[in-house]
């Protein structure tokens, strides 16, 4: 992908930076808008509009977390012991699930 803008802005003690005036035009934001940071598991930030970002799905954001975890803690990835593995079975015994189903309309918990 060719570089488009570039542009670089400072950190402040308090962790805060000004998004610079040719990025914000870009992104099509002004003040009380909100923006998102993307963040992939080499390290790259991409800086959305937050309307953008909701199009990324709560799941795809937790298997994201997920990939980096295990990326980062490679330790913590254990085998299920046939307890746990037994416990998780009773849980869901009888339960039906259509993975394919729309829960566009659904209300959250």
């Amino acid at each position: 992908m060719p570089l488009v803008i570039e542009e670089k802005s400072t950190i402040t003690a308090k962790g805060q930076t000004t998004v610079p005036k040719v990025v914000r035009e870009a992104l099509g934001v002004r003040a009380g808008d909100q923006i998102a940071y993307r963040v992939d598991s080499e390290g790259n930030v991409v800086l959305v509009r937050s309307e953008d970002a909701s199009d990324e799905s709560a799941v795809d954001s937790f298997l994201a977390f997920l990939s980096n975890d295990i990326k980062c803690r490679p330790q913590a990835v254990t085998h299920l012991s046939d307890e746990a593995a037994e416990r998780r079975r009773a849980l869901v015994a009888g339960v039906k699930a259509d993975p394919d189903a729309d829960f566009s309309e659904a209300t959250p918990i």
